[in-house]
């Protein structure tokens, strides 16, 4: 019987990362994580990236603790052996070459490749569009809502993003919060939130951001970041109440099985 690889490691740390995280992490992979100095993660109540911010943070019973950087390395087998995901502050991907691992996961959701090569560890597998299996990595998860999601690709590449977020309850553009200027976002509101069609939920150098449609808050930026025009500060979910914010979504699950498949499948079948 081949033997499965031990050390998996996950460049980003947001929904879709922890999402796939947590399940390799109960299918019993050690996982360690690498996030940048100020991760814009809206979804943090589901994200490892919040320990950046907090220092610790627990998802559905899954702890994870920030490190400060790739000099606290020697760290990695104390927090795993108590049974605690590692969260490197690594905006360069340093920790690849030190920890060597047998599996990268791609998880920055950038929409591009910025730099994972085939060769950064035995096996390296992709998340969205920006890589192509085969070439940059060895298998790509289709991120994309709809039939394919979580579909795994051993040839070829993602759907291309098409810029549009997926429709939720008939609301896609709409769900999204933006940032209408540069400067420091601000918010007195809570993830878990009803907003109504038209209420300010947050502001940036004090000028609002106002709800396009009624819903829950499903996800906010940390207060105090500075954020570009443009720049994706919050999500609304028109289903309201009856969405649960705290634990990870149907998507998350979906790409992470996709990425479990392909650890297995490469691991049986190369």
């Amino acid at each position: 019987m081949r033997q499965l690889p031990s050390k998996i490691l996950i460049k980003g740390a947001g929904d879709l990362a922890s999402g796939t995280a947590h399940r390799l992490w109960q299918a019993g992979f050690d996982v360690v994580m690498l996030e940048l100095p100020q991760p814009l993660v809206v979804r943090r109540s589901v994200s490892f990236a919040s320990a950046v911010y907090e220092g610790s943070v627990s998802i559905e019973g899954v702890e994870a603790r920030c490190c400060q950087g790739i000099e606290e390395a020697d760290r990695i087998d104390e927090l795993l052996g108590k049974r605690i995901i590692p969260v490197f502050i690594d905006p360069e991907g340093k920790l690849v070459q030190i920890y060597q691992p047998d599996v990268l996961v791609d998880a920055i959701l950038a929409k591009r490749n910025t730099g994972t090569s085939i060769g950064d560890a035995p096996l390296v597998i992709g998340l969205g569009p920006g890589f192509t299996a085969g070439k940059d990595v060895h298998a790509v998860i289709e991120t994309q809502r709809g039939h394919d999601l979580g579909r795994v690709i051993y040839n070829g590449s993602a759907a291309p993003n098409t810029g549009v977020p997926g429709d939720i309850a008939g609301f896609a553009l709409e769900r999204v919060l933006r940032a209408p200027a540069a400067g420091v976002f601000t918010t007195q509101k809570k993830i878990g939130d009803l907003v109504g069609e038209g209420e300010t939920v947050a502001t940036v150098n004090d000028v609002p951001v106002k709800a396009a449609i009624s819903g829950v808050l499903r996800g906010l930026l940390f207060p105090g970041l500075e954020v570009e025009p443009g720049a994706k500060i919050g999500d609304i979910d028109p289903r309201g109440k009856e969405i649960a914010v705290h634990t990870i979504s149907d998507k998350a699950r979906s790409v992470a099985g996709g990425v479990l498949e392909a650890i297995l499948h490469l691991s049986y079948n190369r």
